[in-house]
């Protein structure tokens, strides 16, 4: 029985089981990244192929980072306001920095600091920790939840044929639908049936008008 033991084993043991889905939930992040003179650039933005077990295993992990991305986007707006502008070092700087407003800075980005400690302990990796945050969080800002979707592939896997699956962020790919337009020959030929139909009427009026006054004679 499996009392109290929730999710996928995923033929793995404990630890290769959370480095393998730390692994898959950075390379969808890492995927947004730009790679103009990447060697291994992905296909297409935000997505990443897997199996279906495994794509329904990490989506957990990476709405749980979005979420804290998105918490601390008003703790960063707020400490931006409090930031100096002077360059690092500088005289302006210092006495910044032995002032009040770096004590009411440091306060306001802690929390910030915290979300960005607790995303790299979840993904383990910086490149990916820093897109999360600079890219990804204000992308879904007004958005509560359902950051991504599952698309189940039509070819199985080669060698096992598993399941195979695509992750991948909502609003990136989706799907524009548009109103068919008919083409030109179908709308040349409207009016000529409406022309059709409507001399069929008109003879088939006379003819009715016809009959009745022959009745009446």
């Amino acid at each position: 029985m499996r009392h109290r033991k929730k999710g996928r084993q995923l033929g793995r043991n404990s630890a290769h089981r959370r480095a393998m889905l730390k692994n898959l939930a950075s390379s969808l992040f890492l995927t947004e990244r730009d790679s103009e003179f990447d060697e291994n650039a992905p296909k297409v933005k935000g997505r990443v192929v897997t199996t279906l077990q495994k794509a329904k295993e990490v989506r957990g992990l990476v709405e749980r980072c979005i979420t804290i991305a998105r918490h601390s986007l008003k703790h960063q707006r707020a400490a931006d306001e409090l930031a100096s502008s002077a360059e690092r070092g500088s005289s302006e700087w210092k006495s910044w920095r032995s002032s009040d407003k770096w004590q009411e800075w440091a306060n306001a980005i802690a929390p910030v600091v915290h979300a960005r400690r607790r995303a790299l302990q979840l993904l383990g990796d910086k490149t990916a920790v820093r897109i999360l945050f600079d890219e990804i969080g204000p992308r879904f800002e007004d958005r509560d939840g359902g950051y991504t979707r599952i698309l189940r592939l039509a070819g199985a896997r080669l060698g096992d044929a598993g399941t195979r699956a695509a992750l991948e962020f909502v609003g990136t790919n989706d799907r524009v639908t548009t109103k068919s337009q008919k083409p030109a020959f179908a709308a040349d030929e409207e009016p000529a049936e409406e022309a059709a139909v409507a001399a069929t009427t008109e003879a088939e009026a006379t003819g009715s008008d016809a009959e009745n006054g022959d009745s009446q004679e």
